[in-house]
Order: C-alpha cells, then structure tokens, then sequence
C-alpha cells in the first residue's frame, strides 16, 4: 500500500495507469458482459446468467481476449456478433459506477492537497479507457487530472508516450513517479528513466 507521506517530497508529478492500479478492470468488463449476456437472451434465447458465469470464469482463467471466442464455441454464437460485443466495450452504459481503490483515493487526495500534478496515462483502446473515465467516481478529483491514451502515441511498454507528456508539460524525470501495475508500466518508467511504484 502507497502512502503519500512515504513518497519523495521532490516528486511533483504522478502518472498512474487506470486498470488495476485506480480501480480494478474487472469492474467495467463484468458489467460489459451483464449487457452483451442481457442483449444475446433477447436476441437469441439464451440465458443471460450462464453466459455471465462463463464470461467471467473465461476471463479470469485466459483473459479478456478469449471471451467472445470462448461463447462462439460454447454457445455457437454468430461471429456478426462480435461487433455489438466490441462496440459494448467501448460505448456501455454501465450501470455501475466505477470506484477508485479506497488507498488509491486517498494518495491522489493528498496529492492534490499538495498541489502536485496528477497523470493518467493508460494504455488500451483510446475509446474504451475514456469511457471507463465517464464511469468512474472521481469524487471531484476529475478537475485535477490531465489524461492521456498511449495507443494514439505508442502504447507502454514503449516510452514515446511519457516522452510526451514529459516535454509537453516540461517536466524534469527526477521529478515524476510512475504508478502502475504491469511488466508495462515498470518497463515503460525503466525506458524514460523515471522512477516507478507497482501496486
């Protein structure tokens, strides 16, 4: 667990990534497979809570890259599907709102209460991970934040995309912590040479 008063107090500049590290992935990806499950049993007849359960279990054993091909097998669900299932991802309406990890809340409270600059920079699809900010209870903090998508630059483990947010708010690298919870991330503070927490 990160506590702010045990961070450098020359660090003024914090870049965290979304997934895992503010709120966990699975809280967004689940309410996207209550959706699909919901509009597949309206669709075709098929109950919603056994393809939520195989949803879930599929991405908790081989990732979310596996589940719609897991229920096309399954479930002989029609690949012309696969649209409504990715378009899902990127424009739910969850009815859910995602909450930040209470520690995580608290860090990035102390940080604004300090003034320092807070940084998301996420990796993944640019719609998907705006879409997951909309959901999220930042509890006022959204005005604090200044977010940016390393897919539309190049997506970590690549540095370009820190590179970026480095000259562009010229920022010094002794003076940032990246915050992450990836071989990603880490790899990706190793590349710009900033220092780096895994939660």
């Amino acid at each position: 667990m990160i506590k702010y008063s045990d961070i450098d107090p020359r660090i003024n500049a914090f870049v965290f990534e979304l997934d895992n590290v503010l709120f966990p992935e699975k809280d967004y990806l689940y309410q996207v497979y209550y959706l699909f499950a919901g509009y597949l049993e309206y669709t075709e007849l098929l109950d919603a809570k056994v393809l939520v359960s195989l949803m879930v279990s599929t991405y908790e054993q081989s990732g979310a890259s596996a589940v719609f091909d897991t229920l096309k097998e399954r479930f002989k669900v029609d690949e012309k599907y696969r649209f409504n299932f990715e378009h899902l991802h990127t424009a739910a309406q969850v009815p859910l709102m995602l909450y930040i990890y209470p520690e995580m809340l608290t860090l990035l409270q102390d940080i604004v209460v300090d003034r320092k600059q807070i940084f998301i920079l996420t990796n993944g699809n640019p719609q998907q991970q705006l879409n997951k900010i909309k959901h999220t209870d930042w509890q006022g903090l959204e005005k604090y934040l200044t977010c940016y998508f390393a897919d539309e630059i190049a997506p970590k483990p690549e540095p370009d995309a820190l590179h970026f947010v480095i000259e562009k708010h010229s920022l010094q690298r002794r003076e940032i912590l990246m915050i992450g919870a990836s071989q990603n991330d880490e790899l990706c503070a190793e590349a710009a040479g900033v220092d780096y927490i895994s939660v």
